[in-house]
């Protein structure tokens, strides 16, 4: 999700935590108050800066996960995902989007939109 919708749906970033915490993820940061927040990358040609929603650990893998919600700015979105799943690739990481109630159609065809050859995980 974009920066300006994490305020509003914090209570679904929280839920996701939960779940990953649920099914074996440990050092999980997030990008909400209360917990740590994740490394952040500058895109210098669009002057914003670019934080995961999550990056936590399963058996000493650290995975990028973003929560999937329908966002008004799809090409910010898209962005944002690419330049993730980028990161991940040159880090020897993993990356997924977890899409919550609502939001699955839109994350996933999102995904095939930007040749990502994952389909989003369902919660």
């Amino acid at each position: 999700m974009i920066l300006r919708e994490k305020e509003e749906h914090q209570a679904l970033i929280e839920k996701t935590i939960d779940y990953l915490e649920g099914n074996g993820f440990d050092n999980i940061k997030a990008d909400i108050e209360g917990c740590e927040t994740p490394k952040s990358f500058t895109m210098i040609t669009e002057g914003i800066g670019i934080t995961p929603d999550i990056v936590a650990e399963n058996n000493g893998r650290v995975q990028y996960i973003e929560v999937g919600l329908k966002s008004e700015d799809k090409r910010l979105l898209k962005t944002k995902w690419k330049l993730l799943k980028t990161w991940a690739e040159m880090k020897n990481r993993t990356y997924r989007v977890i899409a919550h109630k609502g939001s699955y159609t839109f994350s996933d065809k999102l995904m095939s939109e930007i040749n990502l050859n994952k389909a989003a995980v369902r919660i």
